[in-house]
């Protein structure tokens, strides 16, 4: 008989939620939180071919403030610069956007490359390769919100009428830490149910999946980096690129 060949245990995504349960209980909590779940997932079909819609870009990233503290590499949690309210911004420009209001993983993530977390460069040469006809003329960002009940029925809500103001077609949605995964997971269905195709570029496998959306390209990074690895443009092109094969091939 051949030996047995098995892949290594750490070969295998993080599991987040036990990790989750596990802090919560040792902290002595005797309810650990509870995950979204559903046992249905709802499924919006293309409307029209890609390289005719207009795509969005939403994320829990949130525009650098320099009067909240220290948002750069290196920087430690800051919960001073949370956002509690979903915002739009315009796509033309260079946006600053930041991570450092998040609970990701600061020993491995870099934390210095916006295009880790939010691939504007990578949507922008989609557009000149014909793979979409165009941008948003806004991007979105959804506040990171343990409350499953406020993302369904205050932030959701919200970031589907901005969709819709700007005849956004298709969208590509980048969480960063455990909770991000959960509330932009709950905001895909959200938009799928309103009639808008999309698609998760996230780190964190089980929440999503366990969430239950349409579309899912798992990254295997660390969290705040679901979109590239660091330094290196032919990744963050794959990736996108992938997003939108999954857009366009998902029966």
């Amino acid at each position: 008989m051949s030996e047995l060949s098995f892949a290594p245990e750490f070969d295998s995504a993080i599991p987040y939620m036990q990790r989750t349960r596990s802090y919560y209980l040792a902290l002595g909590y005797d309810n650990p939180y509870v995950w979204a779940h559903y046992n249905n997932v709802p499924f919006t079909p293309l409307r029209k071919p890609l390289r005719a819609s207009t795509l969005a870009l939403i994320t829990t990233a949130v525009p650098y403030d320099p009067s909240k503290g220290d948002q750069g590499p290196g920087a430690p949690y800051n919960a001073q610069a949370k956002f509690y309210e979903p915002y739009a911004m315009i796509t033309l420009g260079d946006p600053d956007l930041r991570i450092a209001h998040v609970g990701i993983d600061r020993q491995h993530a870099n934390l210095s490359e916006m295009a880790c977390w939010f691939p504007l460069k990578a949507a922008r040469q989609a557009v000149l390769d014909r793979r979409i006809a165009k941008l948003a003329p806004r991007f979105y960002g959804l506040p990171t919100n343990r409350s499953q009940r406020h993302t369904l029925e205050n932030d959701a809500p919200r970031i589907l009428e901005m969709c819709q103001t700007d005849g956004v077609d298709v969208a590509i949605l980048i969480p960063n830490c455990p909770i991000c995964h959960q509330s932009i997971s709950l905001l895909a269905r959200y938009l799928e149910n309103a009639g808008l195709s999309t698609v998760i570029v996230g780190a964190a496998k089980d929440i999503v999946e366990y969430c239950g959306v349409p579309r899912f390209v798992f990254n295997d990074f660390p969290l705040g980096n679901a979109a590239a690895r660091p330094q290196d443009p032919q990744s963050q092109s794959i990736t996108f690129n992938l997003a939108l094969d999954v857009l366009e091939m998902a029966p």
